[in-house]
């Protein structure tokens, strides 16, 4: 190694109590260029001014820090140069025995994987585009992307709010009056399009074009490119990142003749009654008379697997509403609401409260059976009701309470070689990690808000939008800086591609879940820097092994393997490796060291970007050095979970035939690589996934490749 290499070890939080320091001071000490330095507390405001005296006495040029888990005091132990921590905390004292040699040897591997990982790594110093535009774009003009564009203002940028209308206001403007937004959230409120289009009028840096559509959109965050299509002329507009605000559509009231509508005029949607309202009468389709009593129902066309197998989220709300226009209108008309259950959380209560406080208005929970017409009066039959029998209401007129969709088809026309438009989940929402960073979306600096990305209501939809906008302008300062969104916010890596060993298989492009890539007329991948998220997926997916990144590549990770002392056969000592993805498992590791909980101090724990980034080669790599096994821990999938970076965990498991090639030209047995899936939140289960599979590897005997 020619570089100074500095190595500060922390004794405090009891790293001194089950380590030998004195021992793994002198054995480093000795090193050529390999400076050693222990403190009681490494994270104290005492030991910067130390450790800054350190690198400059020793001219460090790169730097272990064997303390903690990474997972804290990252700014504290940033101190410019090339950096690697090593987990003396975590990974090696509070889960192992105290001044065991198998802790003491534990602690040197991690060490001496630190050492061999930093001689095939350099600090990232982060790609910035040129011309980089501060302008955040906003498509479209409902009341998300009114208030999404008010927010980006008030911050100071410039915002361009395009819709295809030729009016702001989206469905908004299609409404009487709101739910209560006010205190005591008892009363309907005015609707708020009028003075929010009045506020965004007072900004100078919003530009609107309506009537509009974006026809293409290529580039990449910090320099995204837009044609639009205007009075059919074709303009084109920079921006540093996008919001999707395009809303929604409410479901086909088409699709519920098992509830009457087509087939008897007086069953409504409730987009038609807002409409009656708006206009000033709530009439009965078939002869233009009042109607006496009025029936909804809830949850028509959602929470239903032939229909919208979701929640809504607004239609409880709208129709406690529109049974207020009902009585506000016609005091002597019922109404009858059957749900399947209200969902009137937080501020709507008081409001559901008032609502079940009129005589003239009847809830009862119920399926419905049966609609029938007799003699021009519609006779609602109800099942399963709260009163334990069936019962069967005469009414004038039905109100079905439909649903929303995301209105996302050809809003963006993305020029991404993985699709024109936002990927989505299975019900058309925008997809990204629903439970961790959900503006997100699977496109690098594209965020989606309102009810395009959840069904919600107007008062969650304008608060969505400014969540939205923070991530936005967020986006525009990182690229500004070279750095990228979650999960890795502020890694500055970038990946590089050896295209004289290139073959143009296409697997990077093909599996890079935020489509980085685009591809040249030969199919050689073409690098979109700003659009990566740093997962390595497309390093882990590549068969040539040519991509890489400054801090974390092929070579580094296969160094710290070949690094890992390896007992021989006799010593009954099995080395397990273990993947571990650094977002969910990895932190679950710190979770259980926390706890104290004990595992083998047999294990040699390396984090990984993602399960995705890991290469057939580290396989190889490992089994050939004498490893018994290989444990790959990575996010959760399913329909309740995700992988922090879409499907890299999925990945994996799609790629067990390569790995299962891998063991099958060694004729070694295939039980000795498993996966494991875990939740940050499942800790408490690794000591008994290690343990049980150390007894399958003892079951298997010792890898023949140890000592050859």
């Amino acid at each position: 190694m020619n570089e100074n290499t500095g190595i500060l070890i922390c004794t405090g939080c009891q790293i001194g109590d089950y380590l030998d320091i004195d021992a793994i001071t002198t054995k480093y000490s000795g090193r050529d260029k390999v400076f050693v330095k222990h403190d009681a507390q490494l994270c104290s405001c005492n030991s910067g001014k130390m450790i800054h005296d350190f690198i400059e006495t020793y001219n460090i040029d790169s730097l272990i820090v064997a303390a903690c888990s990474p997972r804290y005091f990252a700014k504290e132990f940033d101190f410019g140069i090339k950096t690697e921590r090593v987990s003396l905390r975590e990974l090696v004292c509070y889960p192992h025995q105290k001044k065991h040699e198998d802790t003491m040897t534990l602690a040197e591997d991690y060490i001496n994987m630190s050492l061999a990982k930093l001689a095939y790594i350099k600090n990232p110093e982060g790609f910035v585009p040129e011309n980089i535009s501060e302008t955040i774009c906003v498509a479209g003009g409902g009341i998300s992307g009114i208030q999404a564009a008010i927010e980006g203002a008030h911050a100071g940028y410039q915002i361009l709010l395009v819709e295809k209308e030729k009016e702001l206001g989206g469905w908004l403007k299609n409404l009487h009056k709101l739910s209560p937004m006010k205190p005591p959230f008892t009363k309907l409120t005015d609707n708020i399009l009028p003075q929010k289009l009045q506020e965004l009028s007072q900004f100078a840096n919003i530009e609107c074009l309506t009537e509009s559509e974006i026809i293409k959109t290529s580039g990449q965050p910090g320099c995204f490119t837009l044609k639009i299509k205007q009075n059919e002329q074709i303009i084109e507009k920079k921006a540093g990142s996008i919001i999707l605000a395009s809303g929604f559509k409410p479901y086909e009231a088409q699709n519920l003749t098992e509830l009457g509508y087509g087939i008897f005029q007086n069953v409504i949607s409730s987009i038609e009654l807002e409409s009656m309202v708006k206009e000033g009468k709530i009439l009965k389709p078939s002869d233009g008379q009042q109607p006496e009593s009025i029936l909804f129902i809830q949850c028509a066309g959602s929470r239903k697997q032939n229909h919208l197998p979701y929640c809504s989220n607004f239609c409880c709300n709208n129709t406690l509403k529109q049974s207020r226009y009902i009585r506000e209108s016609l005091a002597e008309t019922s109404v009858f609401i059957i749900y399947n259950d209200i969902r009137a959380s937080g501020r709507m209560e008081s409001f559901y409260k008032e609502i079940q406080n009129d005589d003239l208005v009847f809830l009862t929970k119920g399926e419905i059976n049966k609609i029938e017409e007799i003699d021009k009066k519609l006779n609602i039959s109800v099942k399963d009701t709260l009163f334990g029998e069936d019962i069967v209401i005469e009414a004038d007129m039905v109100v079905l309470a439909t649903g929303m969709q995301p209105n996302n088809d050809h809003v963006l026309h993305l020029n991404y070689r993985l699709g024109e438009e936002l990927p989505v989940l299975k019900y058309n929402f925008t997809d990204s990690h629903f439970i961790c960073f959900p503006y997100e979306t699977r496109r690098t600096g594209i965020f989606s808000t309102g009810t395009v990305r959840a069904p919600m209501d107007i008062t969650e939809s304008m608060a969505d939008a400014g969540g939205a906008m923070m991530k936005a302008i967020q986006c525009i300062e990182l690229v500004k800086r070279g750095e990228t969104l979650h999960p890795r916010l502020g890694d500055k890596s970038s990946p590089e591609i050896n295209f004289l060993r290139c073959t143009d298989c296409k697997r990077c492009t093909e599996e890079c879940p935020f489509g980085m890539y685009d591809e040249n007329e030969k199919g050689t991948p073409i690098i979109n820097h700003t659009r990566c998220r740093r997962c390595a997926i497309c390093m882990g997916a590549c068969p040539e092994r040519v991509i890489s990144f400054e801090n974390f590549n092929i070579q580094s990770v296969s160094e710290m393997i070949k690094s890992v002392s390896m007992p021989d056969e006799f010593e009954e000592k099995p080395r397990i490796l273990a993947f571990v993805c650094e977002n969910d498992a990895y932190p679950a590791f710190d979770m259980a060291a926390s706890k104290k909980l004990k595992y083998s101090a047999f294990v040699r724990i390396i984090p990984v970007r993602c399960l995705g980034s890991v290469n057939k080669i580290w396989i190889s790599d490992a089994l050939s050095k004498g490893f018994d096994g290989i444990l790959l821990f990575g996010c959760k999938p399913g329909e309740n979970y995700q992988c922090h970076f879409i499907h890299g965990s999925e990945l994996t498991e799609k790629r067990a035939e390569n790995i299962g090639e891998v063991l099958q030209k060694m004729m070694l047995e295939p039980e000795r690589i498993k996966t494991v899936f875990l939740e940050i939140n499942e800790y408490d289960k690794i000591p008994q996934i290690i343990d049980h599979y150390l007894e399958e590897i003892n079951l298997l005997g010792m890898n023949p490749f140890k000592g050859m």
